[in-house]
């Protein structure tokens, strides 16, 4: 009875459809695509932005050329019933009752195609969304006290796990042994044999002596097969077992502070941008970094470090001191992030208002401790016009090159904006 065999499906695709086919697809629209995404997400909420979404391509964008068979040269009918036309007059073509996605207005005449809808999944739609993003000057740092490990191939080992067993080195080793093994034995069965032919061959076969050399010619090459028959096919010596290390490689550890102001200028409409621009910046991180450490801060006229649920849902609100979180912030990274061995990024959004005597404070803070720490800093100001804030941090933007600004007044310009902040070093914005 042949063993039982279990096949497991493990592709992601359902059934009917060809992964192949989808990604070349994906590939081929890749700039529809990401526009049709880019236009998704302004319009979305927190809460629902990592879904997947239905994608819709005009039909001149998927059309392909095609080739028609004709006779060409100049052709006369006779129709029928014809009152209008006359030789040599052109007939126009037939309106089309809409262009390609449903008409405003009915028509008798005419055909049209509507535009093609697909499904992008969860996947595919938060790959395309954060296509191109990167931390910027993300480093490896030095080894740290506990370094990572990495596992690596070093060869075969005649010790291990049956899960490593490597067959055919196995298998490879087992058939040279037996080679070896059996070699001179095979080798002298051919010689006996040879000589048995011979014997009984020559002319006095029949004589005593010769029929007595017959008999131990034949009882030595009996043994020699049962000795060759005795060596075992596969033997524990022939076992090999694929042999990994672990080697300690450089960590790429990093943290991102997270700056919130929700203070008392902030209304609903400017929180909600800058939860939006957040939201986004913890989605790209999570996906795409399996260690860096997120810090979230809350600020009105006092700073707190709070959990991520927090930062995103607490209402408390009070004055505006923006110092407060950096001053927390600077001393997060003295005591827990030497930037000897973590890269160190910060992002904060705020209204740009004030109080008049601490926006000074702020840019020196930036200026002196937090940003010669940090890879990167960027700064979003959820508001229009220009407040104290924004004319201090301007003055930061030339000393210091991994220092960046920008202005969101709609939640359509969020997207654009995140991208422009965090887009891959050398990757069109």
């Amino acid at each position: 009875m042949p063993p039982l065999q279990q096949i497991i499906d493990r592709r992601l695709s359902g059934k009917n459809k060809s992964i192949g086919n989808r990604e070349r697809f994906l590939r081929r629209y890749r700039e529809q695509i990401r526009e049709a995404v880019r236009k998704a997400v302004s319009g979305r909420g927190i809460r629902n932005l990592e879904q997947g979404e239905d994608i819709i391509l005009p039909k001149r964008d998927v059309s392909e050329p095609v080739f028609g068979h004709a006779q060409g040269g100049d052709r006369e009918y006779v129709h029928p019933g014809n009152r209008e036309y006359v030789k040599g007059d052109r007939i126009e073509r037939p309106q089309s009752g809409g262009s390609g996605g449903g008409g405003s207005q009915a028509s008798d005449s005419g055909e049209g195609e509507d535009d093609f809808v697909f499904h992008l999944t969860k996947e595919e739609f938060m790959q395309v969304f954060f296509e191109d993003l990167a931390l910027p000057h993300l480093v490896r740092t030095q080894l740290a006290e506990v370094p990572e490990w990495k596992s690596h191939r070093a060869g075969f080992t005649s010790d291990g796990t049956p899960n490593n067993l490597h067959v055919v080195r196995s298998m490879r080793g087992a058939l040279a042994r037996r080679i070896a093994l059996g070699g001179d034995t095979r080798k002298e069965i051919r010689q006996l044999e040879a000589h048995l032919v011979h014997l009984k061959s020559h002319p006095h076969a029949g004589e005593a002596l010769i029929d007595k050399e017959i008999r131990e010619t034949e009882a030595r090459i009996e043994e020699l097969r049962s000795k060759a028959r005795h060596i075992p096919y596969l033997d524990p010596i022939d076992l090999r077992y694929r042999n990994r290390v672990k080697v300690p490689v450089p960590s790429a550890k990093a943290v991102m502070f997270c700056l919130m102001d929700v203070s008392g200028s902030m209304d609903e409409q400017r929180k909600d941008m800058s939860k939006r621009f957040f939201m986004l910046l913890y989605l790209f991180l999570t996906r795409h970094y399996d260690k860096i450490d997120l810090v979230f801060i809350r600020h009105h006229t006092q700073a707190a470090e709070v959990t991520e649920d927090e930062f995103f849902h607490a209402t408390e609100t009070g004055g505006t001191v923006v110092s407060s979180a950096l001053h927390l912030m600077n001393d997060i990274i003295r005591a827990r992030y030497p930037s000897s061995e973590w890269n160190i990024y910060g992002a904060q959004a705020s209204d740009g208002d004030n109080w008049h005597h601490d926006s000074g404070r702020c840019r020196q803070l930036l200026d002196e401790q937090i940003l010669p720490l940090v890879r990167y800093y960027a700064y979003v100001q959820v508001a229009e016009a220009e407040q104290n804030l924004w004319e201090e941090y301007t003055q930061l933007l030339e000393p210091h090159p991994n220092f960046a600004m920008r202005k969101v007044s709609d939640a359509a310009d969020i997207y654009p904006v995140f991208r422009d902040l965090f887009k891959k070093e050398g990757a069109p914005a």
